[in-house]
């Protein structure tokens, strides 16, 4: 079993001092135009403080058309330079790995918040969204780099692009919501090749010691497990990136496709040969149990989520004692005040039913 609070290498000339990475959590807490606020700043650089190892920002906009929740932090434009300089800045003077992830929302992007139709892959009668003209494919996928660049010129260590959870990139890998019959349409090849393509300009564009990873999800959204298992195969093969990170709602569950019951869903990606990729992973990880059973499954990290919102410090509290627990729910505002968040933070998680107490 691989030591949680053992160093860990990523891409070229990157150290993890653990292997802790804060997962990128929707927390509304940015300006209307995208540029960074101090419940931000202070959300994150918190984190950094506690020991993750890899702090990782919210979802971030690439382009204005895909904003995908109010308060989205932006990276779509140079005036979001000044303050995510101050992010990174604040995030590796405490020795943390500085990533921010890049997103677009696509046909999840509500009308009512951009002003407009959602785009997608291919016409979606259920969101209302629209095709993509080829042209706009290109865009977004130029995009895509350009957030990067702003990252890199920011100081931030490395980007990971989002494609899991049914946004944009993730639809161009599902068959079902991808019917294109142009080069981005087809085989799991074609749907991948934007994904594909903003990898190739991102290692063209940014330094080769700036880090790049790839978040993907192999359920829901018509997507097909076999199709996301060949796909994270071969982004690992290729080695163009330096880690993928696997959104799996719940690591230690059973696949929902008969084909692969039997087994746990995490394993269909640890088999898998990683090159020199590294692979963590994001589902339920909460307790110090949870992590080295984790790690003892063959994942190099871990991806922390709720356990993280309700402790700042949650490696500390783990090396301080294995078998931690977080403390249980709801949580007072209060609470989750002192655990630096912020108003809006604290509004939105109120949507998570029992998580924050009823004030009364």
């Amino acid at each position: 079993m691989s030591n949680p609070f053992s160093a860990l290498s990523i891409g070229t000339g990157s150290v993890l001092k653990n292997r802790f990475a804060l997962a990128p959590l929707t927390n509304t807490q940015s300006h209307s135009d995208g540029t960074l606020s101090e419940d931000e700043y202070r959300w994150l650089v918190k984190r950094a403080e506690g020991g993750f190892g890899l702090t990782m920002t919210c979802a971030a906009l690439v382009q204005r058309d895909g904003q995908g929740f109010p308060g989205q932090l932006g990276v779509y434009e140079d005036r979001h330079v000044e303050g995510l300089a101050r992010l990174a800045e604040g995030i590796k003077a405490h020795s943390s790995h500085s990533v921010v992830q890049l997103h677009h929302a696509g046909m999840r992007a509500p009308q009512a918040l951009i002003g407009g139709t959602p785009i997608c892959p291919s016409d979606n009668a259920e969101t209302g969204a629209r095709a993509m003209t080829y042209d706009e494919v290109v865009r977004t996928r130029d995009a895509f780099v350009a957030a990067a660049r702003r990252c890199e010129r920011a100081g931030f260590d490395g980007v990971e692009i989002h494609g899991a959870h049914g946004y944009l990139l993730c639809e161009f890998l599902s068959p079902e919501l991808n019917v294109r019959d142009d080069r981005y349409g087809g085989d799991i090849w074609d749907r991948s090749r934007i994904i594909s393509e903003i990898i190739d300009g991102v290692r063209s564009e940014c330094r080769r010691e700036f880090s790049l990873g790839v978040r993907l999800s192999p359920e829901r959204f018509g997507l097909r497990l076999a199709e996301i298992r060949d796909l994270a195969a071969r982004l690992m093969a290729e080695g163009a990136i330096d880690y993928l990170d696997m959104s799996l709602w719940d690591i230690f569950k059973e696949p929902v496709e008969d084909e692969f019951r039997g087994r746990s869903l995490l394993s269909c990606f640890t088999e898998l040969d990683r090159g020199k990729v590294k692979l963590g992973a994001a589902g339920k990880i909460a307790t110090g149990e949870d992590v080295a059973r984790a790690m003892d499954l063959g994942l190099d990290f871990v991806v922390v989520g709720r356990a993280a919102i309700l402790h700042h410090d949650l490696p500390e509290r783990i090396r301080a004692h294995s078998g931690f627990s977080p403390t249980s729910l709801p949580v007072t505002a209060d609470y989750l005040r002192e655990e630096g968040l912020g108003e809006p933070f604290i509004s939105y998680m109120r949507s998570w039913k029992g998580f924050v107490a009823d004030e009364g």
